[in-house]
């Protein structure tokens, strides 16, 4: 055999065990693939997760407790929640679950209604009627904020959905108001400009709500057993999260590559809403990713009213480790 030969023999010999030894991770989405998750589809897309030796597979979910219950159970990897709903799951019993990465530094929760329906505060509330999805970090915390703005809980009818009725819903005036992430405010916008109605958001962080929201999870199992994995993992989401937000354009498009019937138009709006929560100015105070302490117990402050548990019940920071990102 000449070298020639030889030598492309081995190249592909490489090549080939370098494609076999790419570690497979399965990582648990707390919803379905809107755009506040494009940076996800960026990471395949443009092959930060490749570069990191890594093969992905997304799975859609239906809630953050659910992804916390899946990535607990070994039916994913890593994942993303918020970091409310790990820590009710651990003040109910031991979860094998660690926030590993901060993504937004500013709660996501908020109120929407129609432009014309008047509600400019949560004291409007009373007496109207409000939806909520069955499953939603933000559906504790909600009493415990009308609470510190004075609101009677009493005086609000509430009603507990799927979360794709409520903007139609929102629209035709079956409701006076839906509670959401800010990041899906775009869809909304799109359902009700088509009813003529014009959305109105009123963000929870405008009436005193802190603290830490969505964030990135990983499963004892694999922190313990992988870390360099884990490691690799992250660092690759840092990428496709910054790629994202230099190229929300292009972020869509890879969303959409994967999610063929998705709106482009939409999933880019939905991202661009989710960038406030992704860079401001407690990321850049205390770096992206992080978990400042004052503000991770401020954090459990809020879980821990919402749920009637006694502040000690759990140390917060026992649920997050820091060790792959650092400041």
């Amino acid at each position: 055999m000449t070298i020639r030969p030889l030598l492309t023999s081995i190249v592909l010999a490489c090549a080939s065990v370098a494609a076999q030894a790419a570690d497979k991770l399965t990582v648990q989405l707390d919803w379905l693939p809107g755009g506040d998750k494009s940076f996800v589809y960026s990471g395949i897309e443009q092959g930060f997760f490749k570069e990191e030796g890594l093969e992905v597979q997304v799975l859609t979910g239906r809630g953050s407790t659910d992804a916390v219950t899946k990535i607990a159970t070994g039916t994913a990897d890593v994942g993303f929640g918020g970091i409310s709903a790990l820590m009710m799951a651990a003040a109910e019993g031991n979860v094998p679950v660690k926030a590993v990465m901060s993504l937004y530094s500013k709660q996501p929760d908020a109120l929407f209604t129609r432009a014309s329906s008047g509600i400019k505060t949560l004291k409007d509330m009373e007496g109207k009627t409000v939806a909520m999805p069955t499953f939603s970090s933000s559906n504790a915390l909600w009493p415990v904020v009308l609470q510190k703005n004075g609101v009677d809980a009493e005086k609000i009818r509430v009603i507990k959905t799927d979360p794709s009725t409520m903007a139609p819903m929102l629209a035709q005036g079956r409701v006076d108001a839906t509670i959401n992430w800010v990041t899906v405010g775009p869809a909304f916008k799109d359902v009700l400009g088509q009813a003529k109605q014009e959305l109105a958001v009123l963000p929870w962080t405008d009436f005193g709500l802190d603290g830490y929201g969505w964030s990135a999870l990983a499963s004892d199992k694999l922190i313990n057993e992988k870390p360099e994995v884990l490691q690799r993992y992250l660092r690759a989401l840092t990428k496709s999260v910054e790629f994202a937000i230099a190229n929300p354009q292009q972020a869509a498009a890879d969303l959409k590559a994967q999610v063929p019937e998705a709106n482009a138009t939409v999933v880019q709006a939905e991202f661009e809403a989710s960038i406030p929560l992704l860079r401001n100015e407690v990321s850049q105070a205390n770096g992206f990713g992080t978990f400042d302490p004052a503000l991770l117990k401020a954090t459990w402050g809020w879980v821990s009213q919402s749920m009637n548990y006694a502040e000690d019940k759990v140390d917060p920071e026992t649920l997050v480790n820091r060790s792959f990102v650092k400041p």
